[in-house]
């Protein structure tokens, strides 16, 4: 059922850096590994209501209608020109420390999610993606979409958990450095400003 096309492919588009790896790094940088792991959960959560769309038709209506979909994108398009704006204003204040109340964590998760929810190339992804790997002769389609779902997901968990992590290791050392911590907010916030601007003028 898992081909290793389906395999090799969902591995190289969870390894491209997109808007969730962005923000589980300058999250393991400046807060530590915990809240990367805290924004891995919410990230892959966020998948979660793009794959119900896909799986309910819902996806497709999007594909469909250009406002519908045009609508989403400015929507997540605004919100990262937010967290750029946030991070750029608060360079050189952050602290390095680890969140302590369970609060802030689920602060960083829930950003996490709005992130990939705001995000309608997901949508299209799991409308155009998955469909290619499910077996033209498959008695239950919908369940091996599912299960091609599911897999795609754990790999985004796994890989995302891996960069946080590797963030997380590395924060105690840029914390020593003011002007390396204000040169990471800065490259940060550039690249969600990016991001933001890529996602508002593409086109599909």
């Amino acid at each position: 059922m898992f081909s290793t096309e389906f395999l090799l492919t969902s591995l190289i588009v969870v390894l491209i850096p997109g808007t969730g790896v962005i923000y589980t790094l300058s999250t393991g940088l400046f807060l530590g590994y915990r809240a990367s792991i805290a924004a891995v959960f919410g990230c892959t959560a966020g998948i979660l209501p793009h794959l119900c769309a896909s799986v309910l038709g819902l996806s497709a209506i999007i594909h469909m209608s250009a406002l519908a979909f045009q609508a989403l994108k400015y929507a997540g398009a605004a919100y990262l020109l937010y967290l750029a704006w946030s991070m750029w204003r608060e360079t050189g204040a952050l602290e390095f420390k680890k969140p302590r109340k369970e609060n802030n964590l689920f602060q960083v998760a829930f950003r996490g999610f709005l992130i990939n929810i705001l995000n309608p190339k997901l949508s299209i992804f799991f409308l155009a993606f998955l469909p290619l790997f499910v077996s033209a002769d498959a008695t239950f389609p919908t369940q091996q979409m599912l299960l091609l779902s599911a897999v795609f997901m754990g790999m985004t968990f796994i890989i995302f958990m891996l960069y946080g992590i590797l963030a997380g290791g590395v924060s105690a050392y840029v914390v020593k450095s003011p002007k390396l911590i204000v040169w990471f907010q800065r490259s940060f916030a550039a690249i969600f400003a990016a991001l933001a601007a890529k996602l508002a003028v593409s086109e599909q």
